[in-house]
């Protein structure tokens, strides 16, 4: 399953070059995926932090050409894989025809005492 994230660069993304400083595209990454969840899985944040949670594990990132102040990116998500209580995906962010950045993922669901547990129903059937 395939999500696609619009984003404008706006000026709080960016260094005194008028690029994107790095850590921002975290930030986006992370706007990616709470929109992939409240869109595509029936599952807002709002709702889902009252009493479970989904911390990133692991990100691994690629930039391959800097954004900057006024660019159009579409960040695509990709889920890669669904185990018990984590998820594997992707992301490339692209602009026009160039790569920005690309980048993986694992998440893992977790409950109010911090400990993995499995999915909800709804998220898996969301998913495949």
């Amino acid at each position: 399953m395939n999500f696609v994230f619009p984003q404008k660069i706006l000026f709080r993304h960016c260094d005194p070059a008028g690029m994107v400083f790095y850590p921002r595209y975290f930030e986006l990454i992370n706007d990616c995926v709470e929109a992939f969840f409240e869109q595509k899985l029936g599952l807002p944040y709002d709702k889902l932090h009252e009493q479970n949670a989904i911390p990133t594990v692991e990100i691994t990132t690629q930039f391959k050409a800097p954004s900057r102040l006024g660019d159009e990116i579409a960040i695509t998500l990709a889920n890669t894989r669904i185990g018990c209580s984590s998820m594997d995906l992707s992301f490339v962010a692209t602009c026009g025809d160039e790569t920005r950045f690309e980048a993986r993922s694992t998440l893992v669901f977790v409950n109010s005492e911090g400990r993995s547990t499995g999915w909800p129903e709804t998220v898996l059937k969301a998913l495949n």
